[in-house]
Parts: structure tokens; sequence; C-alpha cells
């Protein structure tokens, strides 16, 4: 299982063969996981990826665990 990697920064076209985009507005896209790459953070796959430059905003449903992941530039969440 490949995991993503975010050591110099994350370029969601690296990973584009195994992710689909859901949902893009300016600034925000959601992605869904569908080649099973391990999250960054704790290394289990995610079901979902939030990938923002906004400093607030709302992803996914209650009761959903999820890890962080941060860039120079961008926030990451990922669902499991």
């Amino acid at each position: 299982m490949e995991q993503l990697d975010v050591s110099d920064g994350f370029d969601v076209h690296d990973y584009r063969h195994g992710l689909k985009l859901l949902k893009q507005d300016r600034g925000t896209m959601t992605l869904e996981n569908r080649e099973g790459f391990g999250c960054p953070a704790c290394g289990d796959p995610f079901e979902r990826l939030l990938v923002t430059e906004h400093r607030t905003g709302s992803f996914g449903e209650p009761g959903t665990s999820f890890c962080l992941a941060r860039t120079d530039e961008r926030l990451l969440v990922l669902t499991h």
C-alpha cells in the first residue's frame, strides 16, 4: 500500500490515478480514495480526503474518525 507523501508539500496530481474528485470549489477539493492509499498521519487506508487552503470549513459526518496532515500551503483532513 502506497502512503501519501506530504514531506515536501502535497500535489494531488501525483495520486490522481487512485483518487476520484467528488467536489471542488475555490480553494477546496474532496476526493475519494479508490486505490487504498495510506494516510500520512497513521498509515491506515483512508476513505475520503479534504484538501483545503482555507482557515475554516466543515467536512464529513459526526462520529467519523479522522486524521490531519499539514503542509506549508494546505491542510489535509482524512476520514477513516
